[in-house]
């Protein structure tokens, strides 16, 4: 079995994942995604099991995998850590980032500014938004020589991103959203710790809400 096969087919299986491409809870037919992603049984199987271990999917007994369902509780739970974890992760990025991740972070921003300036024009996000918006989330918060940290965090955005996917993926990107990315990194370049945390810290809460609200609507009750 072909290892670059296997990650190969683990990404495009966690893209679709992500993206919602695969419906919360649906049952994931091994024998269908054979024939799906043109692949043997094996590096499938293999593929599915880094995925549960990464929480995107859940193994049963006898019954193969399904997709990890979704809630309000579990949302509200990604976005408490989240808070939590991600301001750390910023002060830490500032407290260690020199010049490289300046500059890093400012064309990292650049790169989100052009896609957002596109979508406002159009009043829809494009496809390449949702990399370049988690290229600069991660660029933000990487530079704190705290690796465990960072890697938390990256998984927490994660599964933020494939709520926000799933329930605001018909909805146009939100006008208000370049200008926080905007002030978080002028905060950042700054220096001033207090005020970016504070601000990245509002900006995960504000999209966490509109996702609640979504959730709430679309969700059958408890």
């Amino acid at each position: 079995m072909s290892a670059s096969l296997t990650s190969r087919l683990t990404q495009t299986l966690r893209d679709e994942l992500l993206n919602g491409a695969f419906k919360p809870g649906q049952p994931l037919r091994l024998n269908q995604l054979c024939e799906q992603f043109d692949v043997s049984l094996s590096p499938l199987r293999e593929a599915m099991s880094r995925l549960a271990a990464e929480g995107l999917v859940i193994a049963q007994d006898q019954r193969g995998y399904q997709v990890a369902p979704v809630s309000l509780k579990n949302h509200e739970e990604i976005t408490a850590l989240r808070v939590m974890l991600e301001p750390c992760a910023l002060r830490a990025a500032m407290a260690q980032g020199g010049e490289e991740w300046e500059v890093d972070l400012v064309a990292a921003h650049h790169r989100l500014q052009m896609i957002e300036k596109r979508g406002a024009a159009t009043g829809e996000a494009p496809a390449d938004w949702e990399q370049r918006h988690r290229e600069f989330h991660l660029t933000l918060i990487g530079a704190g020589q705290m690796p465990v940290l960072t890697q938390f965090c990256e998984k927490l955005l994660d599964f933020s991103d494939r709520y926000r996917r799933i329930f605001l993926r018909t909805r146009p990107l939100d006008r208000n959203i370049p200008d926080e990315h905007d002030a978080i990194l002028k905060a950042a370049l700054a220096r001033d710790a207090d005020t970016a945390c504070a601000l990245l810290t509002q900006h995960i809460e504000r999209t966490a809400a509109n996702i609640s609200k979504m959730l709430t609507a679309d969700l059958p009750p408890a």
